[in-house]
């Protein structure tokens, strides 16, 4: 996958809202988004245009495609196949989308961001249903269950992380989170209303349909 390496901090001054695409630093003072509320660039803190109907949908799509932290191809591919489900096309993009195992990492509070999930799954620190597994992009199913391995369950980060999910069990309905194993169950597929970001699929839809 083709990194993007632009400041995170410009890709949320850019959308103009928080995009949370660096864990802790996001809810902190040293956010850029409480020490430079306006667009990166010279004139960005000057600058006004009016946004045509093709940027609003094109800024939309960015918006959710770094949200996830995707690349454009990898985000087409899940609108084609949200497409070919039944339902409503931007309800199935999210459910994608959420249920991608990096997310399903962050969203168990096991990462700091979607990045470092990425990161976390990649060296092969977890299991899905007792077997290994160490595709980020893979996407999980309800009743999939997700632990740590037992070995690297022993290293500090994760003990660490043991003593503060005890304490802080924030993790959405749609994931069973046990905080004795630590390991958390899928138990049904999430909906655009618990992302917890204001997302507007309507315009990725008008937008691919061009």
């Amino acid at each position: 996958m083709a990194k993007n390496l632009e400041s995170k901090c410009k890709l949320c001054r850019r959308a103009g809202e928080k995009l949370f695409l660096k864990g802790d630093r996001c809810t902190s003072p040293k956010c850029a988004m409480i020490k430079k509320n306006y667009p990166p660039g010279i004139h960005g803190a000057g600058a006004f245009s009016k946004v045509s109907e093709y940027g609003k949908q094109l800024a939309q799509k960015q918006k959710i495609k770094r949200i996830y932290g995707v690349s454009e191809k990898q985000f087409k591919k899940h609108f084609e196949d949200a497409q070919k489900q039944k339902g409503i096309v931007g309800d199935n993009l999210i459910t994608r989308l959420e249920m991608r195992f990096d997310n399903v990492i962050y969203r168990l509070g096991f990462a700091k961001s979607r990045t470092h999930a990425r990161q976390l799954v990649g060296h092969d620190h977890f299991l899905v249903n007792g077997k290994k597994f160490n595709i980020p992009s893979a996407c999980l199913k309800v009743n999939d269950l997700i632990s740590i391995k037992p070995y690297k369950a022993k290293k500090n980060y994760f003990k660490e992380l043991e003593s503060i999910k005890k304490k802080d069990q924030d993790t959405p309905s749609w994931i069973l989170f046990n905080a004795s194993n630590m390991e958390g169950k899928i138990v049904a597929k999430p909906t655009k209303d618990e992302v917890g970001a204001k997302l507007d699929v309507q315009d990725v839809i008008e937008f691919y349909s061009r």
